[in-house]
């Protein structure tokens, strides 16, 4: 074991020269990209039907291929799963990372190649783990074990041949042997598909291990570091894994999370975000204490970023990375070695680097409020909460929030369901630093509060802790890569929260 992880950390260190490459000319990079991935499937369904054999330029590729959403693509996805080979991609797709949308109850099914495996999702895995060396050359990371949180199998009822799962699932389906002997827990319980049963599975079978890192989602991974504690009756997790000094987190802002962990860790270690949707790996924290995620630009994806004003035009304008502005929003369009073509992923992000390209995820494109021109974003809300939660003494679980519409005797306002793991002691002062915090992130937000012109101080509903566990169950969504939809335009989840706690 030993010897496999000081092999391992060896070549993890010596690929650095690798990323200074992709890093150093990105541009070049991305058009190589493009001009491959057109290449590799000019003759597949997809292909044909757009004329991929006379694209030569990026220009080209965008005026000929409309941007798709997954409605679009679904008939060509269903034609794969049913069994139809050269249809978005020129090689089999065995693997589907299976995606259901905050807002919807509906499937999505990601096709997963064999080459956006190798190139894209186990290459940027490699690739965040050398930065990691490149940081902190003194590690130990790699003599203990990786607790990975997250996941569950099924078998694809439309042909026997193909499977899927939650990404997390699929990539340790596919991990290399050896892979396995750096991982913990076992495949069976990582697997499973009832997260309460799992969650109590994985706190017995890792408890006891030596585990140096930790990926997954911060709500559930939370979930398991609290029963953890409670087995080994400690009050922190580093009493139960000393060695502990990193945990990887990536699907949601960690800003509010960030309080708990280190309380719950009870002292100091690593913190590395990444970007990894079951479309593919974007980028990742070279250095866990400068902010935004590196850019992989030569990892088999080939990205293209549209001003959020342009959404819902079948051909956008969209920009190259030689035409980004720091700070703005745009939406990310991606074309991948999995057979995604301009693919809008859904989520909008802000460049915070052009040397490297370094972005940040400030939420979603239909996940926003801007019921009275106020325009608040995801980002902006995340912060709010942790500065609220910090000069309240409090800690926040999750929450959502939706508007309040205007009626004949009140404005406008916001409603914020929130769960607490720590409620503040006066709740009011928790609101108003919560106000006060989006009107220094959000100047349309302030226009708006200004004199409550449009909008009336926040309304915030305190729910009692599990509240939103039960709602995901409810919708079959428990566990795994399901999150909280955090912003809302309208009231429909808000409310059917609100309804759920009353017939309770």
């Amino acid at each position: 074991m030993k010897l496999l992880s000081a092999t391992i950390s060896k070549i993890a260190r010596s690929r650095i020269w690798q990323i200074k490459n992709w890093t150093n000319h990105p541009v070049e990079k991305q058009r190589e990209v493009l001009q491959n991935l057109v290449t590799a499937a000019q003759y597949t369904v997809f292909g044909k039907k757009y004329e991929f054999e006379k694209l030569f330029s990026v220009k080209a590729f965008k005026s000929k291929v409309p941007v798709h959403e997954y409605e679009d693509i679904q008939p060509y996805i269903q034609s794969m799963l049913d069994g139809e080979e050269n249809v978005l991609w020129n090689t089999p797709i065995k693997w589907f990372a299976k995606s259901s949308g905050t807002t919807s109850n509906k499937s999505k099914f990601i096709p997963v190649s064999e080459e956006s495996l190798v190139e894209n999702h186990f290459r940027a895995s490699k690739d965040v783990l050398s930065s990691y060396y490149k940081n902190f050359p003194d590690s130990d990371l790699l003599t203990g074990k990786g607790l990975v949180v997250g996941g569950s199998h099924q078998i694809n009822h439309h042909n026997e041949d193909i499977q899927y799962g939650d990404l997390s699932a699929v990539l340790m389906q596919n991990t290399p042997f050896w892979g396995h002997w750096l991982r913990t827990p076992q495949l069976s319980v990582a697997l499973l598909d009832d997260w309460e049963q799992k969650i109590e599975k994985l706190a017995l079978a890792t408890s006891d291990e030596n585990v140096t890192s930790i990926a997954g989602v911060p709500t559930w991974t939370l979930l398991l570091l609290k029963r953890i504690l409670e087995i080994k009756q400690k009050k922190s997790i580093k009493e139960v894994w000393p060695n502990l000094e990193l945990y990887i987190n990536g699907g949601v802002s960690f800003v509010p999370y960030r309080e708990q962990f280190e309380k719950i860790i009870g002292a100091p270690i690593n913190y590395v975000e990444i970007y990894n949707a079951s479309e593919g790996f974007f980028a990742g924290q070279e250095n866990a204490n400068e902010e935004g995620m590196t850019l992989f630009t030569e990892h088999g994806i080939f990205y293209e970023f549209m001003p959020i004003e342009e959404y819902g035009k079948k051909f956008p304008k969209t920009f190259g990375l030689d035409k980004i502005i720091i700070g703005k929003n745009y939406a990310l369009i991606i074309s991948t070695n999995g057979g995604l073509w301009r693919y809008l992923v859904g989520d909008t992000i802000q460049f915070c680097s052009l040397n490297p390209y370094k972005i940040k995820i400030t939420g979603r494109l239909k996940h926003y409020i801007n019921a009275f021109g106020e325009e608040v974003i995801v980002d902006n809300t995340d912060n709010a909460i942790a500065i609220a939660s910090k000069k309240t003494d409090s800690l926040v679980l999750d929450y959502t929030v939706a508007p309040v519409y205007f009626s004949s005797n009140n404005n406008g306002a916001h409603e914020w369901l929130i769960e607490f793991e720590m409620k503040p002691d006066n709740l009011n002062q928790f609101i108003f630093e919560l106000d006060e915090a989006l009107k220094s992130f959000n100047s349309d937000y302030e226009a708006k509060r200004h004199k409550d012109i449009a909008l009336s101080l926040p309304k915030v509903v305190v729910l009692e802790k599990g509240s939103f566990a039960f709602w995901l169950k409810n919708r079959n969504q428990f566990g795994g890569q399901h999150k909280i939809p955090r912003l809302s335009n309208d009231r429909k989840i808000v409310d059917e929260i609100l309804e759920m706690i009353k017939s309770q």
